[in-house]
């Protein structure tokens, strides 16, 4: 495996690693507490969500041949309280997520030194992906946040706190051997 090949692996593993953060998070709450926020300058998960699906849209159509921040994109309106449903909500975080995985399963080792532009400025196709992998990674754990603030009974996302050291203890039991972080969690 080429070492582009072995990027574009583990990002994907990382992308959905997050989306599976956030799907999570929305099971743990009710509709009602995915439109909550604590005052009236803050974004509720319908708001983040809106917020990622304007960008995320933005950035990764036709994204080996046009600037990720696109005219008909309007990012003030992100900030607006656009979805009305937990549908609506779902609806636009798969929208989403499909347009970034379809982009980045278009990446090759043939095009890994093409030029992405945002706001016209260049990126390596490195620089253009983990910018965006930081900011839906930044965004995801206001969700969480939110979401472990308001929720009933949360249901810890990863280690749960106070089971470090079993969990470590688990971990090195196991002979060393390559793998990534997240498939413990995807594949489950």
């Amino acid at each position: 495996m080429t070492i582009e090949e072995h990027y574009i692996e583990s990002v994907k593993k990382q992308l959905s690693y997050y989306k599976l953060l956030g799907e999570k998070t929305f099971n743990q709450l009710e509709e009602d507490q995915l439109f909550w926020k604590p005052n009236e300058e803050s974004n509720s998960i319908a708001i983040l969500v809106q917020h990622l699906n304007g960008n995320m849209l933005s950035r990764f159509t036709n994204f080996l041949s046009e600037d990720g921040e696109k005219k008909w994109r309007n990012r003030d309106e992100e900030f607006d309280d656009i979805i009305k449903s937990k549908e609506d909500l779902m609806l636009k975080w798969e929208e989403g997520w499909t347009c970034v995985f379809k982009a980045v399963d278009q990446i090759t080792k043939e095009n890994f030194d093409t030029i992405i532009y945002v706001r016209n400025i260049g990126h390596s196709i490195i620089e253009a992906i983990n910018r965006q992998l930081m900011h839906y990674a930044y965004h995801i754990g206001q969700i969480v946040f939110i979401g472990k603030v308001i929720a009933t009974n949360w249901t810890y996302l990863s280690i749960p706190k106070g089971q470090t050291k079993s969990y470590n203890q688990e971990k090195f039991e196991k002979p060393k051997q390559l793998g990534h972080f997240t498939d413990e969690f995807l594949d489950g």
